[in-house]
């Protein structure tokens, strides 16, 4: 395993875990949550932006044109909904149209 992919790997496990204990058992609603901004720290951190389109794909660690939010194995909630809950980032809600560094793809 490289170190890019085991940096991910225990970055993606930090998160998850501090996401789990944040709010165990309860479900998320987006309508519920503040929506994340651009410059808040965590997202700041993990490179999250309101529109995917304006992130080069060659910049990406997997690189692909369509990878959005709304297509991260990480996001919750109901598909075409404009703003979702999502696990890196708890408590608040993401954009469908955004990115972020931690995007992972649907199984």
């Amino acid at each position: 395993m490289s170190k890019i992919a085991r940096r991910k790997f225990i970055q993606l496990s930090a998160v998850a875990v501090a996401g789990a204990l944040a709010s165990p058992g309860r479900r998320a609603f987006a309508q519920d949550l503040p929506h994340l901004a651009e410059d808040d720290a965590m997202a700041g951190a993990m490179k999250y932006t309101h529109d995917a389109s304006t992130v080069d794909p060659a910049t990406r660690a997997n690189p692909a044109a369509d990878q959005t939010c709304a297509n991260c194995a990480l996001i919750q909630g109901n598909d075409g909904e404009e703003w979702r809950p999502c696990q890196i980032f708890p408590g608040k809600a993401v954009a469908a149209k955004g990115w972020c560094s931690v995007w992972a793809p649907k199984v």
